[in-house]
């Protein structure tokens, strides 16, 4: 059967109802709709209208004596051909970029900042990921004495990433056997991968006594662990509450199943193509089953060195898209701006895609 092509009408129509009910989350009546079309059409006419889009599969009847609410495929049509692409105001982009101004230290610290400003600025919850990146190595230690049987271990891997972590020994270890250790450390196990440190540490094996060996295997474990992390995406998560807010989500049965994707099962959360700058995912679209009644927004930005970040924002089917997209575009714009050479937030453009 070919599919019957939506007349202007029956479009003005789905674009009223969409509209109204994300702003109102009550099911819109032909009443309204006559109001907001003019009072041009009658209410028996629009009432047909209604049913035809309903029986196509755009709209839904929540109760028999009750108005319409989009389908997904409704939302579907609406963020494809009928929304109007919105800019951020300029109060908007100026909170963007305070928020941004604030001093943040550290890759991980950036990006987990990243959801929460996202977060506060749309009021539904957010989540960050940094995308992983395969074939990093370790470009230095440093190794900082703490007492005769601790030590910390400080690693910088080739993107700039710094991470340390307290090591206890099962034997004393001098403190100055620690430069020792850190000579070891940036001679033979720096710029190189997990398996062949794996071999470098068995060479050594024989030429060290149990004093150093111990500790270098403990710090190339660790160093070894950073590595494999650095190539699974890491995601961060903020703002479940928000979720809270929404009529939908008034049933604690369909906010807990949401929020434990939030919380306990992140990973599994959408990441886009690397080629897709911005994905509107809607109710079904998305594949994991907490989701189905929800909508998922994703935006990407670079953060340099052949890395990317992706922002998202979960909030209900009825979620006003052109704003999200609007504010998560220039943010996640900002961001790159911000990772890029020039260290400058970018200007509030007249339209965002």
């Amino acid at each position: 059967m070919t599919p019957v092509e939506l007349t202007a009408r029956k479009k003005q129509i789905l674009k009223v109802v969409t509209e109204r009910y994300i702003d109102t989350a009550d099911p819109v009546g032909s009443k309204y709709i006559a109001q907001a079309m003019g009072g041009n059409i009658s209410s028996a006419t629009i009432r047909n209208e209604l049913a035809d889009l309903t029986e196509m599969g755009y709209l839904e009847q929540p109760h028999t004596s009750a108005g319409r609410i989009p389908s997904p495929k409704g939302y579907r049509l609406y963020v494809n051909e009928l929304m109007e692409r919105r800019q951020v105001s300029d109060q908007e982009a100026a909170e963007i970029n305070a928020a941004l101004d604030g001093k943040m230290k550290g890759l991980d610290s950036i990006i987990a900042q990243a959801g929460q400003m996202v977060s506060s600025i749309v009021s539904y919850p957010a989540y960050a990921v940094a995308a992983g990146k395969g074939g990093v190595t370790v470009r230095r230690y440093d190794l900082l004495p703490v007492d005769e049987t601790s030590f910390i271990a400080v690693v910088m891997t080739d993107d700039s990433r710094v991470k340390s972590q307290l090591i206890r020994t099962d034997l004393p270890l001098p403190p100055d056997q620690l430069p020792n250790l850190a000579n070891l450390l940036n001679t033979h196990f720096t710029g190189i991968a997990v398996p062949e440190m794996g071999a470098k540490l068995m060479s050594l094996a024989g030429q060290l006594g149990a004093e150093l060996f111990m500790p270098l295997s403990q710090t190339i474990e660790y160093a070894a662990d950073i590595m494999d992390r650095s190539a699974k995406n890491q995601v961060y998560t903020t703002g479940q509450t928000q979720l809270l807010r929404q009529p939908e989500f008034q049933d604690l049965s369909k906010a807990n199943e949401l929020m434990d994707l939030l919380t306990d099962r992140k990973d599994s959360l959408p990441v886009p193509d690397e080629n897709t700058s911005m994905q509107i995912l809607i109710g079904p679209e998305n594949v994991h089953e907490a989701l189905k009644d929800a909508s998922v927004v994703v935006a990407s930005y670079d953060i340099g060195d052949d890395m990317r970040g992706l922002i998202g924002v979960v909030g209900p089917t009825r979620m006003d898209y052109a704003a999200v997209a609007a504010r998560l575009s220039y943010f996640a714009e900002s961001l790159t701006k911000m990772f890029g050479k020039n260290n400058q937030l970018p200007p509030k453009e007249d339209d965002i895609p």
